[in-house]
C-alpha cells in the first residue's frame, strides 16, 4: 500500500473512530462523508480534495469540542437534597442505558440536580443537554436556580428558551425550554442533533406536547444511539414508562 493509500485510510478511520469528540450535530455529516469516499474508493475514483475537506470539517468540530470542555465549570450538588444521595446510582443508571426513568417527590431536587449530574457524565458538551418544563415561567426560574448553584451567567453556560425569548447562545450546555419549544425545533431538525441529552421533566402531566415528544423521541433513538433521555416525574408510574 503507498504512503497516500496509507494516509486516505488513516484519515476515514481516525475520523471515525473520533465521532464522540466532535460536535453531536457534525457527526452524522462526517459519518456521511466518511462513506461516501471509501465508495469512491472502491470505484477508484480521485479523494484527495474530499479527505482534505473531512480532515478540515473534522478538525473545526474537534476543536468546537474542546473549547467547550475547557469552558466547563466546577460541578457542585446542592447537599441537602434527596437527589444528592442517590447521586452515583444515577450517574451509573445514566452512564450505562439509553434511556433512564426518574420518579422522586416534589422538592428532591430532581429538575435542579440532574442536569449537573448528566455534566458529571459528560453529556452537555458534544451537544446541549435539553431541558424541558411544561411553562415558561418554570422554564425561566430554573433555569436562573442552575445558573445561580453553577456560579455562571444565566444566558450562557445555563440558558433558556420560550415563546418569544431566548436566552441561551453557543457557549450554552443546559438549556431549559418548554414542551413546545422542543416540539418546534423538530420541524426543522428532525434528528434533533445539536442536543445529546434530553430531561423531560414533569412527564406525569401526559400533555399532548408531553405525549408527542416521547412518541416522537422513542422512535428517534434507534437513530440516534448517541442520545440520552431521562424522564422525571413526582408521580410518574415507573413501569409502565420503562416499558413503553
Amino acid at each position: 500500500m503507498s504512503e497516500l493509500e496509507t494516509h486516505k485510510l488513516y484519515s476515514i478511520e481516525h475520523v471515525r473512530a473520533s465521532l464522540s469528540t466532535c460536535m453531536a450535530k457534525d457527526r452524522h455529516g462526517l459519518l456521511a462523508k466518511c462513506r461516501k469516499i471509501q465508495t469512491m474508493q472502491k470505484q477508484h475514483k480521485p479523494t484527495d480534495q474530499a479527505l482534505q475537506r473531512l480532515d478540515q470539517q473534522f478538525r473545526v468540530s474537534s476543536e468546537a469540542y474542546k473549547q467547550r470542555l475547557e469552558r466547563l465549570p466546577e460541578i457542585k450538588l446542592a447537599d441537602d437534597l434527596p437527589v444528592t444521595e442517590h447521586a452515583d446510582k444515577i450517574r451509573s443508571a445514566i452512564r450505562d442505558n439509553q434511556v433512564v426513568v426518574i420518579a422522586g417527590e416534589t422538592g428532591s431536587g430532581k429538575t435542579t440536580q440532574i442536569p449537573k449530574l448528566c455534566m458529571l457524565e459528560g453529556r452537555g458538551i458534544a451537544g446541549l443537554i435539553g431541558h424541558t418544563q411544561p411553562r415558561r415561567l418554570a422554564a425561566r426560574s430554573v433555569a436562573s436556580r442552575i445558573a445561580e448553584e453553577l456560579n455562571v451567567k444565566l444566558g450562557e453556560l445555563v440558558g433558556y428558551q420560550v415563546r418569544f425569548t431566548d436566552e441561551s447562545n453557543d457557549q450554552t450546555a443546559i438549556k431549559l425550554m418548554t414542551d413546545g419549544i422542543l416540539l418546534n425545533e423538530i420541524q426543522f431538525d428532525p434528528y434533533l442533533s445539536k442536543y445529546d441529552t434530553l430531561i423531560i421533566d414533569e412527564a406525569h402531566e401526559r400533555s399532548l406536547n408531553i405525549d408527542f415528544l416521547l412518541g416522537y423521541i422513542k422512535r428517534l433513538l434507534v437513530k440516534r444511539k448517541d442520545m440520552k433521555v431521562i424522564i422525571t416525574s413526582a408521580t410518574i408510574d415507573v413501569t409502565r414508562f420503562s416499558k413503553h
